[in-house]
Protein backbone atom coordinates (compact mmCIF):
# COMPACT_ATOMS: atom_id res chain seq x y z
CA UNK A 1 0.00 0.00 0.00
CA UNK A 2 1.43 3.24 -1.06
CA UNK A 3 1.82 6.38 1.11
CA UNK A 4 -1.08 8.19 -0.32
CA UNK A 5 -3.28 5.20 0.14
CA UNK A 6 -2.24 4.79 3.43
CA UNK A 7 -3.49 8.68 4.46
CA UNK A 8 -6.55 7.92 2.85
CA UNK A 9 -7.06 4.88 4.66
CA UNK A 10 -6.50 6.53 8.14
CA UNK A 11 -9.08 9.74 7.01
CA UNK A 12 -11.73 7.51 6.58
CA UNK A 13 -11.07 5.81 9.14
CA UNK A 14 -11.37 8.65 11.28
CA UNK A 15 -14.10 9.76 9.58
CA UNK A 16 -15.97 6.56 10.28
CA UNK A 17 -15.39 6.62 13.96
CA UNK A 18 -16.84 10.54 13.92
CA UNK A 19 -19.76 9.74 12.02
CA UNK A 20 -20.26 5.85 13.71
CA UNK A 21 -20.50 7.38 17.33
CA UNK A 22 -21.68 11.01 16.50
CA UNK A 23 -23.16 11.38 13.46
CA UNK A 24 -26.54 12.58 14.60
CA UNK A 25 -25.09 15.97 16.39
CA UNK A 26 -22.80 16.61 12.34
CA UNK A 27 -25.81 15.74 10.68
CA UNK A 28 -26.82 19.24 9.44
CA UNK A 29 -22.63 19.23 8.06
CA UNK A 30 -22.77 15.53 7.08
CA UNK A 31 -25.78 16.43 5.35
CA UNK A 32 -24.81 17.88 1.40
CA UNK A 33 -21.84 15.02 1.94
CA UNK A 34 -24.11 12.20 2.14
CA UNK A 35 -25.97 13.88 -0.39
CA UNK A 36 -23.37 13.95 -3.25
CA UNK A 37 -22.15 10.23 -2.31
CA UNK A 38 -25.33 8.99 -3.06
CA UNK A 39 -25.70 10.74 -6.26
CA UNK A 40 -22.71 9.43 -6.91
CA UNK A 41 -22.95 6.48 -6.56
CA UNK A 42 -26.42 6.08 -8.05
CA UNK A 43 -25.56 7.89 -10.74
CA UNK A 44 -22.48 5.56 -12.09
CA UNK A 45 -24.82 2.52 -10.65
CA UNK A 46 -27.52 3.50 -12.51
CA UNK A 47 -25.45 3.41 -16.12
CA UNK A 48 -23.54 0.52 -14.87
CA UNK A 49 -27.61 -1.48 -14.69
CA UNK A 50 -28.91 -0.26 -17.69
CA UNK A 51 -26.63 -0.27 -20.24
CA UNK A 52 -23.61 -2.52 -18.58
CA UNK A 53 -21.00 -0.27 -18.27
CA UNK A 54 -17.95 -0.60 -15.68
CA UNK A 55 -18.44 0.89 -12.38
CA UNK A 56 -16.65 4.04 -12.87
CA UNK A 57 -14.89 2.29 -15.57
CA UNK A 58 -15.51 5.21 -18.36
CA UNK A 59 -15.61 9.13 -18.30
CA UNK A 60 -18.94 9.14 -19.08
CA UNK A 61 -19.92 7.00 -15.80
CA UNK A 62 -17.87 10.02 -14.24
CA UNK A 63 -19.69 12.52 -15.34
CA UNK A 64 -22.95 10.73 -14.91
CA UNK A 65 -21.84 10.32 -11.57
CA UNK A 66 -20.66 13.86 -10.99
CA UNK A 67 -23.48 15.53 -11.86
CA UNK A 68 -25.97 13.45 -9.76
CA UNK A 69 -24.17 13.81 -6.98
CA UNK A 70 -23.63 17.16 -7.08
CA UNK A 71 -27.40 18.01 -7.87
CA UNK A 72 -28.30 15.80 -4.58
CA UNK A 73 -25.58 17.63 -2.53
CA UNK A 74 -27.55 21.07 -3.92
CA UNK A 75 -30.96 19.73 -3.15
CA UNK A 76 -30.07 18.34 0.55
CA UNK A 77 -28.26 21.76 1.56
CA UNK A 78 -30.96 23.89 0.66
CA UNK A 79 -34.13 21.88 1.01
CA UNK A 80 -33.69 19.90 4.74
CA UNK A 81 -36.10 17.27 4.39
CA UNK A 82 -35.49 16.30 0.81
CA UNK A 83 -31.98 16.14 2.12
CA UNK A 84 -33.39 13.70 4.84
CA UNK A 85 -35.32 11.70 2.49
CA UNK A 86 -32.15 11.30 -0.05
CA UNK A 87 -30.17 10.08 2.75
CA UNK A 88 -32.94 7.79 4.27
CA UNK A 89 -33.32 6.24 0.54
CA UNK A 90 -29.25 6.59 0.54
CA UNK A 91 -29.51 3.40 3.25
CA UNK A 92 -32.49 1.69 1.75
CA UNK A 93 -30.74 1.61 -1.23
CA UNK A 94 -27.02 0.21 -0.03
CA UNK A 95 -29.16 -2.00 2.00
CA UNK A 96 -30.38 -3.52 -1.02
CA UNK A 97 -27.10 -3.81 -2.98
CA UNK A 98 -25.37 -5.25 -0.40
CA UNK A 99 -27.74 -7.61 0.94
CA UNK A 100 -28.12 -9.05 -2.20
CA UNK A 101 -24.46 -8.69 -3.24
CA UNK A 102 -23.79 -10.72 0.10
CA UNK A 103 -26.00 -13.42 -1.21
CA UNK A 104 -23.91 -13.60 -4.00
CA UNK A 105 -26.00 -12.07 -6.58
CA UNK A 106 -24.13 -9.91 -9.46
CA UNK A 107 -25.06 -6.17 -9.30
CA UNK A 108 -27.09 -5.42 -12.40
CA UNK A 109 -30.57 -4.16 -13.70
CA UNK A 110 -32.57 -6.58 -10.99
CA UNK A 111 -30.46 -5.55 -8.31
CA UNK A 112 -30.17 -1.93 -9.23
CA UNK A 113 -34.57 -2.30 -9.72
CA UNK A 114 -35.02 -4.15 -6.14
CA UNK A 115 -32.49 -1.15 -4.22
CA UNK A 116 -33.92 2.01 -5.85
CA UNK A 117 -37.53 0.72 -4.54
CA UNK A 118 -36.78 -0.12 -1.09
CA UNK A 119 -34.64 3.00 -1.17
CA UNK A 120 -38.07 4.80 -2.19
CA UNK A 121 -39.55 3.09 0.73
CA UNK A 122 -37.52 3.59 3.78
CA UNK A 123 -37.12 7.48 2.38
CA UNK A 124 -41.19 7.43 2.59
CA UNK A 125 -41.71 5.74 5.58
CA UNK A 126 -38.85 7.61 7.48
CA UNK A 127 -40.82 11.07 6.70
CA UNK A 128 -44.28 9.89 6.87
CA UNK A 129 -44.08 8.53 10.23
CA UNK A 130 -41.91 11.94 11.63
CA UNK A 131 -39.14 9.31 12.79
CA UNK A 132 -36.26 11.57 11.31
CA UNK A 133 -34.02 11.32 14.47
CA UNK A 134 -33.77 7.73 15.22
CA UNK A 135 -33.33 7.05 11.64
CA UNK A 136 -30.64 9.39 11.53
CA UNK A 137 -29.12 8.26 14.45
CA UNK A 138 -29.28 4.58 12.91
CA UNK A 139 -28.08 5.28 9.22
CA UNK A 140 -25.08 7.01 10.86
CA UNK A 141 -24.05 4.89 13.26
CA UNK A 142 -24.33 1.94 10.52
CA UNK A 143 -23.01 4.04 8.33
CA UNK A 144 -20.01 5.12 9.89
CA UNK A 145 -19.33 1.61 11.06
CA UNK A 146 -19.68 0.09 7.35
CA UNK A 147 -16.96 2.90 6.40
CA UNK A 148 -14.60 1.65 9.10
CA UNK A 149 -15.10 -2.14 8.07
CA UNK A 150 -15.07 -1.71 4.47
CA UNK A 151 -12.04 0.49 4.70
CA UNK A 152 -10.37 -1.90 6.75
CA UNK A 153 -11.01 -4.51 4.22
CA UNK A 154 -10.12 -2.98 1.46
CA UNK A 155 -7.04 -2.27 3.16
CA UNK A 156 -6.28 -6.47 3.40
CA UNK A 157 -8.11 -7.47 0.39
CA UNK A 158 -5.66 -5.77 -2.16
CA UNK A 159 -8.70 -5.42 -4.41
CA UNK A 160 -9.33 -1.95 -6.48
CA UNK A 161 -11.24 1.00 -4.95
CA UNK A 162 -14.11 0.53 -7.84
CA UNK A 163 -15.19 -3.04 -5.90
CA UNK A 164 -15.24 -1.43 -2.53
CA UNK A 165 -17.46 1.17 -4.10
CA UNK A 166 -19.62 -1.23 -5.97
CA UNK A 167 -20.12 -4.01 -3.41
CA UNK A 168 -18.59 -3.11 -0.33
CA UNK A 169 -20.51 -5.98 1.59
CA UNK A 170 -19.31 -8.56 -0.42
CA UNK A 171 -15.67 -7.03 -0.05
CA UNK A 172 -15.75 -7.01 3.64
CA UNK A 173 -17.53 -10.90 3.86
CA UNK A 174 -14.35 -11.81 1.54
CA UNK A 175 -12.03 -9.91 3.38
CA UNK A 176 -12.06 -11.99 6.61
CA UNK A 177 -15.49 -12.94 8.78
CA UNK A 178 -13.88 -10.60 11.62
CA UNK A 179 -14.39 -7.42 9.83
CA UNK A 180 -18.35 -8.97 9.99
CA UNK A 181 -18.14 -9.25 13.85
CA UNK A 182 -16.15 -5.47 14.02
CA UNK A 183 -18.78 -3.66 11.65
CA UNK A 184 -21.78 -5.29 13.98
CA UNK A 185 -19.75 -4.40 17.42
CA UNK A 186 -18.98 -1.58 16.12
CA UNK A 187 -23.15 -0.31 14.64
CA UNK A 188 -24.32 -1.67 18.10
CA UNK A 189 -21.63 0.45 19.77
CA UNK A 190 -22.58 3.50 17.87
CA UNK A 191 -26.29 3.28 18.26
CA UNK A 192 -26.18 3.09 22.14
CA UNK A 193 -23.66 5.50 22.19
CA UNK A 194 -25.22 8.43 19.91
CA UNK A 195 -29.35 7.32 22.20
CA UNK A 196 -27.74 8.13 25.00
CA UNK A 197 -25.81 11.43 24.37
CA UNK A 198 -29.00 12.51 22.79
CA UNK A 199 -31.70 11.42 24.53
CA UNK A 200 -32.66 15.19 25.08
CA UNK A 201 -31.05 16.66 22.06
CA UNK A 202 -33.45 17.26 18.75
CA UNK A 203 -31.76 18.89 15.78
CA UNK A 204 -33.18 21.65 14.86
CA UNK A 205 -34.14 21.76 11.33
CA UNK A 206 -33.17 24.74 9.51
CA UNK A 207 -35.30 26.72 7.42
CA UNK A 208 -34.69 25.71 3.45
CA UNK A 209 -32.53 27.92 2.49
CA UNK A 210 -33.99 28.67 -0.98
Amino acid sequence: MTFELLCMALIALLFGAAVCFNGYRWFLILLPIFGFFFGFMLGAQTLQAIFGIGFVATVTSWIVGFIVGLVFAVLSYLFYMIGVALVAGWFGYALGVGVLGAIGLNFGFLVWLIAVILGIVVAVVTIALNIQKWVIIFITSVGGAAVIAGTLGLMFSGQPVAVLGQNPARTVIQSSPLLIILFLVLAVLGFIGQLQINRDYVLEAPEDRW
